[in-house]
């Protein structure tokens, strides 16, 4: 188990380019299996998540080469399927929640495709129903095995249909649309997820030859082809690491530039951060971050009610930024009621804040109370656990921020979402050290 040592309490400095979007290449990583032909994807991270993608798209038979850092070939012309019904493939896939979104491509192309029960983060029940209900009304037949706990959906041609879902489920919406790009007919999609990672996907698929209308929209048409062909693409920058660097220069009170950001594809993010005081400028396609040596002021509501931030469906905020916003916000003048309305375990962490020294009052699973401390004081280096993704790099941000030494153990948790964060973060002057 790895670990990382931090001295905390020093300012940053300099400027950091955000990786390629881990949630949009889970997605993008699966379409490739579409088509029989060449698909070029470029910026493309190198972290864990993504590699487990990459390297089970490999066993399946994808051809795969490396072009560049972050630049890969892929060509699916000529699979396996009889490993998708083998030991190795339920112990592979189990690893990693993003393996939901091969089924979808493989039920369109081949007419069946098979998971087990996925892991990934422990932030609360995460249901596959939007998944299979989607497929299912495209025609396909569903089983399960509770003993295996693995899932399949069969089908000679899937065909096209009305459909209300019940969430606006990313992922859920992502499987949908890439089995309905080959169905027969038309697919109407309603209450659709419309994430900007998703509409990358849906821009990727049309020029690959589908026929999908209303992207950026919850409504989405989709007229079904015979077949898909080969692109280029190149991935949207992480808008959840581009948010973990504002919250970063915030805590530490540092200068700093984030580079490349989209700043079009960022939505209401930039607008959150300011609500608690934080300066966010923009400069041409970078975020730019002053020293806030004077700290930084939460506001009110407009009657003078106490500021809540929750997260909600794009172009909501993401819930992926929750835990950022929440140890930001241990630092402020003012307090926060933080609602964590999508999962039920993400708010969890908090204990570790409270042992550094931070004002939180868990209410339930669901909301907690911030009470800023305005710099009065610090926080307190400590020993923690990385309990997940988003968390992990939360406590992280809250230790180059506290006074002292402090050490973060589980860090395979934060690198299956942040690539070479610790070579990146001393780029920039922060003191940190990666044990194994």
């Amino acid at each position: 188990m790895g670990t990382f040592k931090i001295e905390g309490g020093h300012q940053l400095k300099g400027s950091i380019q955000p990786q390629g979007a881990k949630n949009e290449a889970l997605q993008i990583l699966c379409a490739v299996l579409l088509t029989p032909e060449l698909v070029t994807i470029n910026n493309i991270p190198d972290i864990v998540d993504v590699n487990k993608l990459i390297s089970l798209l490999r066993k399946l038979g994808v051809k795969i080469q490396k072009i560049a850092h972050g630049s890969y070939t892929f060509q699916a012309d000529n699979l396996d399927l009889d490993y998708l019904e083998s030991e190795e493939f339920k112990v592979d896939g189990r690893g990693l929640r993003g393996s939901i979104m091969i089924v979808g491509p493989l039920l369109a192309r081949f007419g069946k495709g098979y998971i087990p029960k996925p892991g990934g983060d422990k932030i609360g029940r995460r249901r596959l129903d939007t998944h299979f209900e989607g497929l299912i009304n495209l025609g396909a037949k569903f089983r399960y095995s509770k003993e295996e706990q693995f899932y399949g959906v069969e089908a000679d041609r899937l065909k096209g249909v009305y459909m209300l879902l019940e969430e606006a489920s990313v992922t859920g919406t992502a499987n949908i649309v890439m089995a309905a790009v080959l169905a027969e007919g038309k697919t109407t999609i309603y209450n659709a997820a419309c994430e900007p990672y998703l509409q990358q996907l849906c821009k990727m698929l049309n020029r690959m030859g589908a026929k999908i209308s209303g992207v950026g929209s919850n409504m989405l048409i989709i007229e079904g082809v015979e077949a898909l062909g080969g692109t280029d693409h190149t991935m949207l920058p992480d808008m959840i690491e581009i948010g973990s660097w504002i919250g970063l220069a915030a805590m530490t009170k540092s200068e700093l530039t984030i580079t490349n950001v989209s700043w079009d594809d960022l939505g209401v993010i930039p607008n959150v951060f300011r609500k608690l005081g934080i300066t966010v400028e923009r400069q041409g396609d970078n975020i730019h971050i002053p020293a806030h040596t004077d700290g930084y002021e939460i506001q009110n509501f407009i009657d003078g009610s106490i500021l809540t931030i929750s997260d909600a469906p794009w172009p909501g905020f993401t819930p992926d930024l929750l835990s950022i916003i929440l140890v930001v916000a241990t630092q402020a003048r003012g307090s926060v009621l933080i609602h964590q309305k999508m999962f039920e375990s993400r708010l969890f962490f908090v204990d570790k804040l409270i042992d550094m020294g931070a004002k939180i009052i868990l209410c339930d699973p669901h909301r907690a109370t911030v009470i800023g401390h305005d710099y009065k004081s610090t926080l307190k280096a400590t020993t923690m656990t990385s309990p997940d993704i988003r968390a992990g790099v939360s406590l992280l941000i809250a230790a180059l921020s506290a006074k002292g030494t402090s050490t973060i153990q589980n860090i395979e948790q934060i690198d299956r979402g942040y690539e070479r964060i610790d070579e990146r973060l001393r780029a920039i002057g922060a003191k940190i050290e990666r044990v194994d």
